[in-house]
């Protein structure tokens, strides 16, 4: 069962309204800006703010990948070892993912950024591979993450041109938006967001996952804030 999400957080004093917005299951054949529209078009207010899950905003564009599709190389299979398990979710840490990495950012940069990444860790460093490899490696979701289907079969990568997305989702909507990746421990980064957004108060805002990442199908989400 999906734990319980209090709909209202506090941020700096200041109470705000987050209204998960369930959807069908997002396909290629979607247009993200279309779907944001059709579907916070009840209940969305002037004055909202607007967030989609990177993971829809890159399934409607065609990155996700099925595994059985990813031809996986020699220096794939070599460097997935070396990835840190981290408790909310497996990253880079297959070899499918890590080849999606290298198609993505080329293998040059993610062997410059192992080996950098292995000689941080010798003094105490987290966070250099990523740092060198840069944001495409890190919005990479491996296979086997996702639990709705197909998409469970599939490496999903991270959007293209999150900001430009965002934007069009508010010209389209009048409400300010954001496409955020968002995990279950508290990790909360806006990837994308219209001109003006607040990324540190949206992140913070969003930052105990309302949205949910287990079966919900609810990748879309309204911030209201409310009265004092």
């Amino acid at each position: 069962m999906p734990r319980e999400r209090s709909p209202i957080i506090v941020v700096s004093g200041v109470p705000y309204l987050r209204i998960p917005i369930q959807t069908k299951v997002v396909t290629e054949q979607d247009d993200i800006v279309d779907l944001v529209d059709r579907y916070t078009r009840a209940q969305r207010q002037p004055g909202d703010i607007l967030v989609v899950s990177e993971s829809v905003v890159a399934i409607s564009q065609g990155r996700a990948i099925p595994e059985n599709q990813i031809r996986v190389g020699l220096l794939a299979r070599v460097l997935w070892r070396g990835v840190q398990k981290v408790p909310y979710g497996i990253g880079l840490r297959s070899a499918s993912s890590m080849q999606c990495a290298i198609n993505e950012c080329g293998a040059l940069r993610i062997l410059v950024a192992a080996v950098i990444g292995f000689l941080g860790k010798l003094v105490g460093r987290r966070g250099d591979f990523y740092r060198i490899a840069g944001k495409q490696a890190g919005t990479i979701d491996a296979a086997h993450t996702s639990p709705v289907e197909p998409y469970d079969q599939c490496v999903i990568l991270g959007p293209k041109n999150p900001d430009k997305v965002a934007r069009a989702i508010g010209e389209r909507t009048g409400c300010e938006a954001a496409v955020m990746d968002v995990n279950d421990i508290g990790g909360s980064w806006a990837l994308g967001f219209s001109p003006g957004v607040n990324k540190r108060l949206i992140e913070a805002i969003m930052k105990d996952n309302p949205l949910g990442q287990k079966k919900e199908l609810t990748p879309i989400g309204i911030i209201r804030r409310q009265a004092t």
